[in-house]
């Protein structure tokens, strides 16, 4: 999405603001990033940022260390060894935190994490990936403000750091200094983020090609978020929802969905919302969009005859529910499920 000035808005809300370095007009200064590895860490993660940063023409040093400079042990079968400890968090112009086993995860933090968090600079900017987020509430430096982490762990994080407003739909939010991230590949997205902040879309777009990844990726974390159908049953409002999902092409009404159930309609809405946790229009909606995502994924016809199909009166109503539910148009949808099916 584009501002008047041209300027991006980011998933996070936040216009992408003046780089550090000096977006887009490089002054010579080369940014530190230090990765900090935990116990547990996952190795997949724990590469993006020297892989992304290491590509973007030598404007930044990639460091890893760890919280006592020993090996650590990773989320697989093999331990990780590295050249740096606690030290060099102190001379970090930007610390990234990649995610960890979750047996490891704890509202309290280890004596020897908490202090090599303390060892970093209070004008750092500080990077978390997926359950790195959890180190970062720990120490008390998301309270009262907005992060993000792996949809599947959104229950479990707010149940630990209430005070923390989590939106879980989101690849990634900016926070200025603080900077938080879902799961796996929106580590890419995020330092590809900070390589844009600071040097500007071209250098990004070429640390992208480098990487052979999409320089910007539409939508959040809601595109990727299975939502299966609740299974009939032989009870209440099970059956007429199964007949609905026959139908969806239909312009199906509250009157003929009580009809079918044998109901009244206040009756009827009463216990579809009981049951389902919404009322029967939206539920159709819902539904509906969950029909074209999978005419999206698996076919090549028009977004035009999928809205029929799926019961939208038309493809521009069905661009307006899609983008609703999940944050993006027909066809970036497509195109990002359809990718690994080309070529």
């Amino acid at each position: 999405m584009q501002t008047q000035c041209g300027e991006r808005l980011e998933p996070s809300g936040h216009l992408e603001g003046s780089g550090r370095p000096g977006n887009g007009e490089y002054d010579g200064r080369v940014e530190r990033v230090v990765v900090l590895a935990l116990d547990g860490v996952y190795p997949f993660e724990l590469g993006i940022p020297n892989r992304v940063f290491g590509s973007a023409e030598g404007r930044y040093e990639v460091l890893t260390c760890t919280v006592d400079g020993q090996p650590v042990r990773s989320s697989s079968d093999f331990s990780i060894t590295v050249e740096h400890g606690p030290d060099v968090l102190r001379t970090a112009d930007t610390v990234v935190i990649p995610p960890f086993a979750l047996a490891n995860l704890s509202t309290d933090l280890p004596d020897a994490v908490a202090a090599a968090l303390r060892a970093i600079r209070p004008d750092t900017r500080i990077v978390s990936i997926c359950t790195g987020a959890f180190v970062l509430a720990a120490a008390g430096m998301l309270a009262g403000r907005r992060a993000t982490t792996h949809w599947q762990l959104a229950g479990l994080f707010r149940q630990m750091f209430p005070d923390v407003d989590l939106d879980a739909d989101v690849l990634f939010v900016d926070e200025d200094s603080l900077l938080t991230s879902a799961g796996a590949a929106s580590g890419v997205d995020v330092c590809l983020h900070l390589v844009r902040k600071d040097h500007g879309s071209e250098l990004a777009n070429r640390v992208a090609r480098s990487c052979v990844v999409p320089p910007w990726r539409d939508g959040g974390q809601a595109q990727y978020i299975e939502q299966p159908v609740p299974e009939p049953t032989a009870t209440s409002t099970a059956a007429t929802r199964h007949w609905a999902l026959q139908r969806l092409g239909e312009p199906l009404t509250l009157a003929e969905l009580a009809g079918h159930a044998r109901m009244s309609l206040r009756t009827f809405a009463r216990r579809f919302n009981d049951e389902v946790g919404m009322s029967p229009g939206r539920w159709l909606i819902q539904q509906r969009v969950v029909r074209a995502r999978q005419l999206l994924e698996s076919s090549d016809l028009p977004v035009d005859q999928i809205a029929g199909q799926v019961g939208f009166a038309t493809g521009a109503s069905l661009r307006q529910h899609l983008h609703a539910s999940i944050g993006v148009a027909p066809q970036a949808y497509r195109r990002t499920f359809q990718a690994g099916q080309q070529g």
